[in-house]
């Protein structure tokens, strides 16, 4: 490689680290806009340097100027997007009614989540009136090894399973499960009875129950779970995963019709 190669690889290293400081430098600011001086004290960078890489982001896209102050542009919102399964949106379109039906059933934090490589996402959730330690927003990410919703998709993934498996697992409170025997052997349980708990494992003080939304061929389409503050007893415990597997069934009922409905039209 040539000095000036070795130069010009330096540069765009530089320039793409200043670029990702920048972004990382919007946090909760991020539609409503910050300005170059406050984003550059953020990023530290000289402001000279922070308006030339929002310059360069923004001719593609990446951010926008609203007057003097700079936003997350829409293309970085389609590249975020474009990370999770193409029919996230669709997923969570057509499984929305059924989580408000959960909400109204139980009261209680409400989660509809799919997963994605190890890690489970939220596509939607739904506030009860009392408040739950949950850790889960929605776009956003959690191991699934330590979540119902995760640990109940990871049960009907094999290959997924095997490399959650294989992998270290983090340790959230003292009740995550970090042995790879017992997260197999979870899993296998979790598949037998379609059912998942997260009985204080992704957060001190919170208890989840999920159970999946099934397709016609017998995979997994999402997880619905329902989160409530603290330890519960087994009767309380049973009522939850009641509710959990009947919205869950219903949803898979309608899985099915749209699937005939959409075979008949072909």
């Amino acid at each position: 490689m040539t000095t000036s190669a070795t130069g010009q690889a330096r540069d765009d290293r530089a320039a793409v680290d200043k670029a990702i400081s920048l972004l990382v430098a919007f946090g909760d600011k991020a539609s409503v806009g910050l300005g170059v001086s406050e984003l550059a004290r953020r990023a530290q960078l000289s402001k000279s340097t922070a308006y030339r890489v929002l310059g360069m982001l923004e001719r593609n896209g990446v951010v926008e100027r609203e007057g003097t102050d700079y936003r997350l542009g829409e293309r970085l919102h389609h590249l975020g997007r474009a990370v999770y399964a193409p029919d996230a949106e669709n997923v969570r379109d057509f499984l929305q009614p059924y989580l408000s039906d959960l909400y109204e059933m139980t009261r209680q934090t409400v989660h509809l989540a799919v997963l994605h490589g190890t890690d489970v996402v939220y596509l939607a959730k739904l506030y009860g009136h009392r408040a739950s330690p949950v850790p889960s927003r929605v776009g956003g990410r959690l191991p699934a090894h330590a979540t119902a919703v995760g640990k109940l998709l990871l049960a009907y993934d094999a290959d997924a399973a095997a490399r959650a498996v294989g992998t270290p697992l983090r340790r959230f409170t003292d009740r995550t499960i970090t042995d790879p025997g017992r997260l197999a052997a979870e899993l296998r349980g979790i598949r037998r009875v379609g059912i998942a708990y997260d009985e204080q494992e992704s957060r001190p003080g919170l208890t989840c129950v999920a159970a999946p939304v099934m397709t016609p061929g017998g995979t997994v389409l999402a997880a619905l779970s329902v989160s409530v503050s603290g330890a519960r007893d087994p009767a309380e415990l049973r009522r939850l995963s009641t509710d959990v597997r009947r919205v869950a069934a219903a949803a898979s009922q309608a899985c099915g019709r749209r699937h005939t409905r959409a075979q008949a039209t072909r």
